[in-house]
């Protein structure tokens, strides 16, 4: 047996040969897994429960909040920290109001079920007591096992647990990738397996000192796939799964893990392959403090996201980004609070449920459970909602606010009926009662009537084509390619149509800075409407007019420009 074989084998087997520090990036490649390693099968029992959920909190923070800039991504930026400033912010952190059982109720009054915190984020600093490193919470001023103290508030509040670990690491020697340096450029000495068994003897320390855990929340910079292949990665979740039987780990330690996690955007209608968006209570996408001004999102886009991810058969994990004194923002709290209040009112219609049959468009979405559909009315034509038809018989109708609602059930398709004084903001619960079981029915896709045409579609993909701007689909969007700072987006309608308000939204963040909105008079482009951004949530209405053909004319952005959904309204 040669070399590379009896270090696979060893592998293969979790053990960790001795390998020099001194290793080139030509060695350290060398000594991948090459066997295929079979994966410790996850408890669907666990999954089940994990997706009933469907809410948790995600705590992105550290010594980075110290300074109001983006945890690791802002370390040796030209626009962030620079590194010998960043590495040692921990000799100042000092969150003396951090309290763990106030960071627990928030997340039940938001009605989330479980919390994930980044307990190493790709910077390396640790927020427990490890033996591992002395780059931890121990050795700042506060001297406290912020891991322990939120773990133990989580079991005695019934709020289950989580850690995010990051297997990026800038500060740990062996990591193969300078995280500073433009384009992440590898390190002259590195030792991959050695950093494997540092990763998994920190992750068994969280599991057995901190546990049990819902999940081990793994990340990824874009720098783990190319040594972390799905041998290595499955070597890591099965070492968690050894230890806690029952733990559920993501899909960013190479292998494909047990769930998915689209990030800063709704996933897209999955009821095979479990997965979770993670998203920002920021108004600016922030993770970490973004300071006083940086603001939070509308309540009923939140609500509105979290309808979303349940109606494509996914979580939430909602992300709050606690300040250097270990206070989470008051803003940030009572944001989700008003979130837990819309809960405690509909969450029928949100926990323990499954997505569809309907998929999730910026319009609707729907969640059932055995014999319940319950349709999700995002949006109205006056009183009316129409959607494509149901395929089974309907027994009975309410809505779950209260008031009247009338459904007509046609092979033509769904029409709903609610007076605007019964319509509730931003969402409108309709509870279906079917003779059969709401389960056994097949997704219903969307009817997408108008057509899509642009100047420029990312690298010519027809996933990123402008359809996808007009499928109703939120996980989806037309997109251009990058560095473009003009483009067009036309929209035609199959016969002309009177419209009197749009809802648009960019899919990363507001690159537009200058837009108009058209319509087709004859052969002449008009104005409707113009501004200088758009954003997640541009929602407007406008003077009526009657065309067959509308155009989002974008005059300036600061890279391409990608649209995730337009729409329109009629009066």
């Amino acid at each position: 047996m040669n070399k590379n074989s009896f270090i696979a084998l060893l592998l293969c087997l979790g053990a960790t040969p001795m390998v020099s520090a001194e290793n080139s990036a030509s060695t350290a490649t060398t000594n991948k897994v090459t066997q295929p390693v079979v994966p410790v099968p996850v408890d669907q029992n666990a999954v089940r429960k994990w997706q009933d959920d469907r809410f948790g909190m995600f705590i992105h923070w550290g010594p980075v909040s110290l300074t109001e800039k983006e945890i690791s991504w802002s370390r040796g930026k030209s626009n962030g920290t620079p590194v010998e400033v960043y590495d040692n912010l921990y000799k100042k952190f000092n969150p003396v109001k951090f309290n763990a059982d106030e960071w627990v109720a928030a997340a039940k009054a938001a009605g989330m079920r479980y919390i994930v915190l980044t307990a190493k984020h790709h910077d390396g600093f640790c927020l427990w007591d490890t033996k591992y490193t002395d780059y931890n919470i121990m050795n700042s001023p506060f001297k406290r096992d912020v891991v322990k103290e939120l773990a133990e508030a989580c079991k005695k509040q019934g709020i289950k647990f989580g850690a995010y670990y990051s297997p990026p690491d800038s500060h740990h020697p062996d990591y193969p990738y300078d995280l500073t340096g433009a384009g992440h450029p590898k390190r002259a000495k590195y030792n991959v397996d050695a950093y494997n068994r540092f990763l998994m003897d920190q992750t068994t320390e969280l599991l057995r000192n901190y546990g049990p855990l819902v999940t081990v929340w793994y990340d990824n910079d874009g720098t783990v796939p190319e040594f972390y292949d799905k041998n290595r990665g499955q070597q890591v979740i099965n070492n968690a799964r050894n230890i806690q039987p029952d733990i559920l780990v993501n899909n960013r330690v190479g292998a494909p893990g047990d769930y998915s996690t689209p990030e800063q955007k709704i996933g897209g209608f999955d009821i095979k392959r479990p997965w979770e968006s993670c998203m920002t209570i920021s108004a600016h996408n922030h993770w970490a403090w973004g300071g006083d001004k940086d603001g939070v999102k509308p309540v009923g886009n939140v609500i509105t996201m979290l309808v979303q991810c349940a109606g494509g058969d996914g979580n939430m994990l909602l992300n709050v980004g606690p300040r250097p004194d270990g206070l989470i923002d008051p803003a940030q709290v009572e944001a989700i609070r008003q979130v837990g209040d819309w809960l405690k009112l509909n969450g029928e219609s949100i926990y323990g449920t499954r997505g569809g049959p309907y998929l999730p468009t910026s319009r609707y979405a729907a969640t059932r459970n055995g014999k319940i559909v319950y349709l999700h009315i995002l949006k109205w034509e006056g009183d009316t909602a129409k959607l494509p038809p149901l395929g089974a018989e309907i027994s009975a109708s309410s809505l779950l606010s209260g008031g009247k609602v009338a459904v007509e059930n046609a092979p033509s398709g769904l029409t709903v009926k609610v007076a605007p004084a019964d319509q509730k903001s931003p969402d409108t619960i309709v509870k279906l009662e079917l003779k059969s079981d709401a389960m056994a029915l097949a997704p219903i896709k969307p009817v997408v009537a108008v057509k899509a045409t642009a100047s420029n579609t990312y690298g010519n993909e027809a996933d990123y084509s402008p359809e996808k701007a007009v499928d109703g689909d939120p996980s989806s969007r037309w997109a251009t390619d990058d560095g473009l700072t003009h483009a067009w987006l036309r929209i035609d309608f199959p016969k002309p149509t009177v419209i009197s308000s749009v809802s648009i939204s960019e899919a990363l963040g507001k690159r537009v800075r200058n837009f108009t909105l058209e319509w087709l008079d004859g052969d002449s482009w008009k104005p409707i409407l113009s501004g200088s951004s758009i954003g997640a949530d541009f929602r407007k209405e406008f003077r009526p007019v009657t065309t067959a053909s509308v155009r989002l004319n974008i005059l300036e952005a600061v890279d391409g420009p990608t649209i995730s959904e337009i729409d329109f309204g009629t009066p």
